[in-house]
């Protein structure tokens, strides 16, 4: 019986010890869950000068709440109409000027732009904020540009921005790359053990994708790591028009899908009809 209360008193401490740990590390998770999930790179000052050997140029848009969206408008001659390009979690304008390049040969303006903390762009992350900026932008080219001549791009993270905007507007088409079904979803594809229920996000592109009215396509490798392939094919079949396309990209990674012979052939049949 002596040697017993010690025990019990040792497995009080022990477990006392865990749950101690558990919070603090579920604290640090929920106060620095936007450092993990917004990988920003290096602020830049507003004289900042891009340098990039595409004709462009530089926008500044004020939102409601008095923050700046940073944004590029890339330039070809007799376009056919404006790509409006979300790009992903990771990088700046720095880095995604130069990696929507590509797009340019397909005959479309390229308008992009940096979400809100990203780059020259200013104000704190805030989901709804940031789903209203990207509507903003789309605002923006609309006084220019007619509807019918606007497709809407979006990768990865990008994909539920992009997807908000189709389902309040009417775009010609909507493209999403590797796009995820919700954030929890995705997360949970990530890494199945981690605490969902400390999100502070949620983008829910499941919600948004069902009142999208333009055909929509899904590119999406097979081989991906960090968006899920099956629940990107389950995000599709919310929207039941028969005008969507879903492609698979046979060992496409999350990052390596515009580098396949059968993505170039489906993007340029989708940006020519």
């Amino acid at each position: 019986m002596s040697s017993f209360v010690p025990s019990i008193f040792k497995m009080i401490y022990i477990l006392f010890f865990f749950i101690a740990l558990l919070t603090i590390i579920f604290t640090l998770i929920y106060s620095f869950q936007e450092k993990l999930i917004f990988q920003n790179g290096k602020k830049l000052e507003k004289n900042y000068q891009y340098q990039f050997s595409n004709k462009f140029e530089e926008i500044f848009l004020t939102t409601k709440d008095e923050k700046k969206i940073n944004a590029l408008h890339f330039k070809t001659e007799n376009p056919k109409g404006v790509l409006l390009f979300c790009h992903g979690n990771n990088g700046n304008l720095t880095k995604w000027g130069k990696r929507i390049s590509y797009l340019l040969k397909y005959n479309y303006d390229v308008f992009v732009f940096d979400y809100r903390n990203y780059g020259k762009s200013s104000g704190n992350f805030n989901e709804e904020k940031m789903f209203t900026d990207a509507l903003l932008v789309y605002k923006h080219i609309k006084r220019t540009v007619k509807e019918d001549k606007i497709v809407v791009y979006g990768f990865s993270l990008g994909g539920t921005f992009a997807t908000r905007i189709a389902a309040q507007n009417k775009p010609k088409e909507l493209i999403l790359e590797a796009p995820f079904y919700s954030f929890k979803k995705a997360v949970q594809y990530y890494s199945i053990l981690a605490p969902t229920f400390l999100l502070k996000y949620q983008f829910k592109t499941n919600r948004d994708i069902v009142k999208v009215t333009a055909p929509i396509t899904v590119f999406h490798g097979n081989k991906d790591k960090i968006t899920s392939f099956k629940d990107a094919k389950k995000l599709l079949a919310l929207n039941r028009s028969r005008q969507n396309c879903f492609i698979e990209i046979e060992n496409g990674t999350h990052h390596n899908s515009r580098e396949h012979n059968l993505y170039k052939q489906k993007l340029k049949e989708i940006l020519e009809r």
